[in-house]
């Protein structure tokens, strides 16, 4: 959930363009099947909107597609995009605790080949049912919060054709990362807290190293006074906490992004 105040600052930054009241937004769940999975995505969008817009695809925190989650994808698309919340466990895996949602991510983690197949799949389908919703396919960003950022990452090294990826307190951590950094075609924003403990800085330096041994345009922001979790309002503990003037921060860097590439 992005709060009041990143509510606020996303409608500013959004692509000048006017944002549509929330109960303009609708939404469209979609079920497909990959690997004897079954997955359910939810795609957000305006439907007063003639035309088209950009896409972004949102890969959650480790607890999943929950109502957060939905709150979150529903803020990004009022400011004019059509948003995909990621399914990424399928529709038998809904973590209701840290347990649970430890397990489902791990599991994940565990196997980047699934990991990059999952969400691959997710962009084909974003892709295919976004178009009759008034996508522009052209126009499509993955970013993801925590767990989704480690997986938007994971996409890019896959060869992903997205516009930019982002990622909010993700994973840096890959078993194939210096290997396939440099296959990442997408603008890469990564936006991270400098204290964080579970993301610590030698995962950092690993990965500034790998990425400038790439072509890959990338930059990676460090927020101080910042630890884990600190765009989750909820995040509370000593190390994944809510940090506004960082999460404020960061939005305003990814709309910064977004912009210079779709607003020309």
């Amino acid at each position: 959930m992005i709060g009041k105040t990143l509510v606020s600052c996303f409608v500013a930054a959004a692509l000048c363009a006017p944002a549509p009241s929330q109960t303009a937004l609708q939404t469209k769940s979609v079920r497909y099947e990959l690997g004897g999975t079954t997955f359910e995505s939810t795609i957000v969008f305006d439907g007063t909107v003639d035309g088209t817009r950009p896409g972004i695809l949102m890969v959650p925190n480790w607890m999943g597609p929950s109502e957060a989650s939905l709150v979150e994808a529903k803020h990004i698309a009022a400011d004019g995009y059509l948003v995909m919340m990621v399914d990424m466990y399928g529709v038998d895996t809904r973590p209701t605790n840290a347990d649970e949602a430890g397990a489902a991510a791990g599991k994940v983690r565990g196997d980047r080949a699934l990991m990059r197949a999952r969400a691959g799949k997710a962009l084909d389908v974003f892709r295919a049912e976004g178009k009759a919703l008034g996508l522009d396919a052209t126009k499509v960003a993955a970013i993801g919060f925590c767990f989704g950022g480690g997986t938007v990452l994971e996409l890019g090294r896959a060869g992903a054709d997205v516009a930019a990826i982002v990622s909010f307190h993700g994973d840096l951590a890959s078993p194939t990362l210096e290997k396939d950094a440099g296959r990442t075609k997408a603008k890469v924003l990564v936006c991270h807290g400098a204290d964080d403990p579970y993301v610590p800085q030698q995962d950092v330096q690993r990965f500034v190293e790998a990425m400038r041994a790439t072509d890959v345009d990338w930059q990676l922001v460090q927020y101080s006074g910042t630890v884990h979790s600190f765009t989750d309002p909820t995040a509370a503990s000593d190390g994944a906490r809510y940090n506004e003037r960082s999460a404020t921060r960061a939005f305003a860097s990814m709309n910064a992004l977004l912009r210079s590439l779709w607003s020309r």
